[in-house]
């Protein structure tokens, strides 16, 4: 089952990350784990595993 996930405004500077936070979801589409739809919200792939998220969230 794929996540869609709407990132927030702006980080909110907490450890770690939080599962919406921009940076966050900037890193899973550099990775090719997420794509990014036209209306801003990202789609993360349903291969995706909890250590590659937990790694993309880490300070």
């Amino acid at each position: 089952m794929k996540r869609i996930v709407k990132p927030k405004k702006g980080c909110c500077k907490s450890n770690p990350r939080c599962k919406r936070c921009p940076v966050v979801t900037k890193r899973l589409i550099t990775r090719g784990l997420a794509k990014r739809r036209k209306d801003g919200l990202v789609v993360i792939s349903p291969e995706t595993t909890k250590k590659q998220l937990k790694a993309a969230r880490a300070r």
